[in-house]
Parts: C-alpha cells; structure tokens; sequence
C-alpha cells in the first residue's frame, strides 16, 4: 500500500475513535459527578517483514481529568458531594465493586440506598439497607441514623455508615460502564479522612466548549485525511493511465 496513502487511512480512522471521545464527553456535560476522558494521537511503527519503514497514527487514551467538578447547591437531603479527594463505594449491577463521585442518592422499593445510576450504595457490610424510618440523617463522614417508624424522637439508631474510600489515582481506571475501579481489581479501603456535604452534588468537569472546540478541529483534520486519500487515488488512476500509454 502506498505510504501517503496509508497514514491518511490510519489517521482518518483515529480521529473518528477521538471524536467518539469528544461525544461521549459532551453528552455527559450534565451528568453529575462525571470525569472527562482524555484522548492524544501518536504515531507508531507498523512491523512486519522486512524494515518497519511504515508509520499509522493511532489513538490512545492517556487517562482522566480527575480534577473536580462545580459544587452544586440543591437542597436535598438526599443529595450529597465529597468534600476534596475521595469515592463513594457501590455495587454495580454485576456484583462488582465501583467507585463515583455521583451522590444523588434514593431509597429503592427494597429499601437499598442506591445512586441515580441504579448502583447500591455499600456501607460496612455490604448494600446499605435502610428500615422504615420517621426521619434520616447522614452524617458528613458517612455515618447513617434514622429514628425508626413509630419510635419517640429520642431514639436515634445508628444504621449503618456509607464506604467512602480514596485510592491513589494512579491505581485506578474508568470502565465501560463509568465506574472507576481498581487496577488490580481489589477492594479499596475505607479512608476515614473523606467527608461529605448534604445538599449539594459535583458536577461535571467537561469543559463544553472546548470540547466543542476539539471536535471542530478534529472533524477539519478528518476532511484533510480523506482529501489526502482521493488525491492518492487520483495519482494512482493517473499513473495507471500514463502506464499504460507507454506500453
């Protein structure tokens, strides 16, 4: 295949792979407690046979912006953002173990604390389960208390308290499904440090327009690479053409 035309198909194709990236991004501008993704071109050598005098462009994700998003006041007692560095905890829905930054939290029909995703929040024995309840408060370290359903209001009971947890960054990855999870797949531990405020949530930290930005200038790179292609298809029907009338 010929070189030119070839770094224009690897190109073409990476930067559809990035601007995947940039939509995913933007379509969870609104998405509370969300981390942008972030994306660089390279290029590399194709090996095979014979000296690898060949180059493709490729597509890698480097990792995150872990950087935080704007706090949100709501007024929901239910809705809760971690205060600096640190995780809430949840189960997912295949049983495995995640970590968010999104504390929009409810009390499902079974009476499981879980997030607005539908991930249950775990406390220290696993799912919070929460019994009818006069009132409920959640403290700024995690710790849950309710007066149960028909009990006078002296009688606080401490539940349960929410998993906050804090691994080092660079020990974790974003799945498929959004969560961060743990490298090497184990358990983080509980960090007693972290602390949460009632009545506010994270936003998210994509920055919409530069986003925008980006895919401007990818899909402008995009249109160069396929022009690059339909001009080597054009030299190469050319010189078929000039072949040909010289035999």
């Amino acid at each position: 295949m010929d070189k030119g035309l070839y770094v224009a198909m690897s190109g073409a194709k990476q930067t559809m792979l990035a601007q995947a990236k940039v939509a995913n991004n933007l379509a969870n501008v609104g998405t509370t407690g969300f981390k942008a993704d972030l994306a660089q071109f390279r290029s590399m050598p194709a090996f095979g046979e014979g000296f690898p005098s060949r180059v493709f462009a490729m597509t890698e994700r480097p990792g995150f912006d872990f950087n935080h998003g704007a706090l949100i006041t709501t007024g929901n007692d239910l809705d809760f953002a971690i205060q600096g560095e640190g995780w809430f905890a949840v189960q997912a829905p295949d049983g495995t173990e995640g970590y968010s930054r999104a504390g929009s939290l409810k009390i499902n029909a079974a009476g499981v604390l879980e997030d607005s995703h539908g991930n249950l929040m775990l406390g220290e024995g696993g799912p919070v389960v929460v019994p009818p309840f006069e009132t409920l408060e959640i403290g700024a370290d995690g710790s849950i208390s309710i007066i149960p359903l028909g009990a006078p209001a002296n009688a606080v009971e401490l539940i349960d308290r929410i998993r906050l947890v804090n691994p080092a960054l660079d020990e974790v990855t974003k799945s498929a499904d959004g969560l961060f999870r743990r490298k090497d797949g184990e358990a983080a531990i509980v960090d007693g440090q972290v602390r949460i405020s009632s009545g506010m949530l994270e936003a998210s930290n994509v920055n919409a327009v530069g986003e925008l930005t980006d895919m401007i200038e990818l899909s402008r790179q995009f249109e160069l690479q396929v022009k690059l292609m339909e001009n080597k298809q054009e030299n190469g029907r050319t010189l078929e053409q000039l072949l040909q009338m010289s035999s």
